[in-house]
């Protein structure tokens, strides 16, 4: 179970990651579904799986490590990973429904 500052930590981190854009797409990454999974442990340690809209997204080589960056400048933050899956593909239904309102989707 996940205590109360660990919660308050993952709640900072995804308002950093909510800072991170595809280049292609003018939503934030979190917004768009690529962030898959976020893990914090109690020493500030961070481990995040996200993907990319296809693997011949532009910003394949940029975006793991711009995320990484702002993970990092998180106060509390000790340590942070990214690591990029391709399992599930990414798709449109995983965007949430702000994004897809944004895109003019709904």
């Amino acid at each position: 179970m996940e205590d109360i500052h660990d919660l308050v930590l993952e709640a900072k981190i995804i308002d950093a990651v909510r800072t991170c854009y595809d280049p292609e797409i003018p939503v934030n990454i979190y917004e768009l579904g690529l962030i898959y999974d976020i893990k914090v442990d109690s020493s500030g340690t961070v481990a995040i799986q996200m993907t990319l809209t296809s693997p011949h997204c532009p910003a394949a080589q940029s975006l793991p490590g711009e995320v990484e960056a702002r993970v990092r400048a998180v106060p509390g933050v000790n340590d942070a990973s990214i690591e990029i899956v391709w399992d599930p593909p990414w798709d449109p239904s995983r965007m949430s429904e702000a994004a897809k309102l944004q895109l003019g989707m709904l």
